[in-house]
Order: C-alpha cells, then sequence, then structure tokens
C-alpha cells in the first residue's frame, strides 16, 4: 500500500499522545478550530470524499479494528503526505462523537476563504443562509445544494462550517460546493446588485408572492432565515422579492432545511443555466 510507510505502528493506547489531544481539541472547541484553521473528520465515507477531492488532510487515524477493515480501500489514494496512526479500539471509541464508531478519523487543513465578489456567478443560483443557527440544518442544506446544482451556498451570521456536526451532515457536500462567508450585509447586497443577481426572501407572509408563481431567470439568491424567528424584516425588506410556500391545512411554517430545499428545487428546475 503507498501509506505504509507513513503508519506508526505502534498501537496508541492514550489520549495524552499530542496527535490525539489535538483531534479532541479541534472536535470540541470552535476557538482551537479557528485559531488553528485545522478542522476534524470522522468515519470512512467522508474520509473517503475528502481524500477524493484533494481536501488537505494532514492525519489520519485508524483503530486497530478499522485499520483491517478500510486501509484497503484507501490503499489507491496518494496519502504520502499523510501522517497515519493506529489507535486502540477503547481510545477510538473515547474520541468518537457518534453512537456506532467507523474506527477512522482526520484532522484537516481548512481551505483558503472564498472571495464571493471574486468568483460570483452572474447567472447563478445561490442560497443566503442569514442567521441559521441548527448544524445540521446547515449540514442538509449544503448537502441538497450539491444536489441541485447550486452555484453557491453563502452564510451569514449562521452557524460554523467547520463544526463536527455540520461536517458529518454534508455527507461529502462540503468539499464539493462553493461555500462563502458573508460577514457584512451591506457589501453581500452591494455584491449581489451589482452583479445583476435578484433576491428573494423567503418569508410567511400572506401578502409574499407565491413560489409557484416564480419564475427564476438569470442569476438569482434567496434569503432563509433563523429557525425560530426567520429573516429579519430589515433584511427582507432589502430583498428584490418576498417569496412563501403556500401551505394548506393548519400548518404555518417549515423546518428550515425543508423549505430551503423547496426554494432550491424551484430555482434549479425554473430553466437551464
Amino acid at each position: 500500500m503507498k501509506f505504509e510507510s507513513g503508519v506508526v505502528l505502534t498501537v496508541i493506547t492514550s489520549k495524552d499522545n499530542p496527535s490525539v489531544k489535538l483531534y479532541m481539541k479541534l472536535s470540541s472547541s470552535k476557538k482551537e478550530r479557528k485559531n488553528s484553521g485545522l478542522y476534524v473528520l470522522e468515519g470512512f465515507r467522508l474520509i473517503e470524499d475528502a481524500v477524493n477531492e484533494k481536501a488537505p488532510v494532514k492525519q489520519l487515524f485508524f483503530t486497530e479494528d478499522a485499520y483491517g477493515k478500510y486501509s484497503d480501500e484507501l490503499s489507491q489514494a496518494d496519502l504520502k503526505e499523510v501522517k497515519i496512526l493506529i489507535i486502540s479500539n477503547e481510545l477510538g471509541i473515547k474520541i468518537s462523537c457518534t453512537e456506532k464508531p467507523q474506527g477512522v478519523f482526520a484532522i484537516c487543513e481548512m481551505p483558503p476563504a472564498r472571495s464571493l465578489e471574486k468568483e460570483i456567478n452572474k447567472n447563478g443560483r445561490y442560497v443566503v443562509l442569514h442567521g441559521l443557527q441548527d448544524p445540521g440544518n446547515l449540514g442538509m442544506i449544503i448537502r441538497t445544494a450539491d444536489a441541485v446544482g447550486m452555484d453557491g451556498v453563502i452564510l451569514s451570521e449562521s452557524c460554523e462550517l467547520y463544526s463536527p456536526k455540520v461536517i458529518r451532515s454534508t455527507m461529502g457536500s462540503a468539499f464539493r460546493m462553493k461555500i462563502f462567508e458573508s460577514r457584512d450585509t451591506d457589501e453581500l447586497f452591494s455584491c449581489l446588485e451589482s452583479n445583476g443577481i435578484k433576491s428573494y426572501a423567503a418569508v410567511i407572509d400572506k401578502d409574499a408572492v407565491d413560489l409557484r408563481t416564480i419564475r427564476f431567470e438569470g442569476g438569482c439568491a434567496v434569503f432563509i432565515g433563523n429557525e425560530g424567528n426567520g429573516l429579519p424584516a430589515e433584511i427582507a425588506s432589502r430583498c428584490t422579492v418576498k417569496a412563501t410556500i403556500r401551505m394548506s391545512g393548519h400548518i404555518n411554517s417549515l423546518n428550515a432545511a425543508m423549505a430551503t430545499g423547496i426554494f432550491m428545487w424551484e430555482m434549479s428546475g425554473s430553466s437551464i443555466h
């Protein structure tokens, strides 16, 4: 196997090992991730996706059982620059954040921040997540955006992209999607407007336009708000159009990820771009 020479053959059993300590800090601390520019991955398929998409994996951990089960599947990957360690099965359980750990873990370097201003596609389809706080929702939205062919996901005052739960929830889509972070709402609207991108506020409002009647043409971006409070009025008012998903019965709201998925599906199907 290409990476056998990089394997530390001694089985690590202590959580005081420097590499294991670093993994645990990155797994639990947003501050540590931000300061170091590193984040963690857990699970074979997620790590396989990271390797296949050329994400900069720095360290790879296998439990004793997982090394025998999964190492051959990664044997064709070029991991000569990756530090590979074997840890005990018991230590794998201790550092895992999942109910049924597979025993495969990695430390990965964050890619450089993307510039929306430099990379924006004037005919692109974007979803702007303003104030989204649930990691599972964020991960699912990124995955759905990947599935329906969005041109990018823009995070505005939303939860951390590189938290372990978000990354797991994307199921590899985080390595493929263009994800931007906007720290200034004025600059975001200015960028969209200067590139002729029409903005749509997803709201629960009887006076808003029925989503089913909208034909998304040219560049467009839909703004999705916080799970509990929706879009702030000042953000919604700055959008070109207020749009809503008409609902029947006694339902008056949907899960943020579900609502975003419906908007993205409509955006992707309105015209070929």
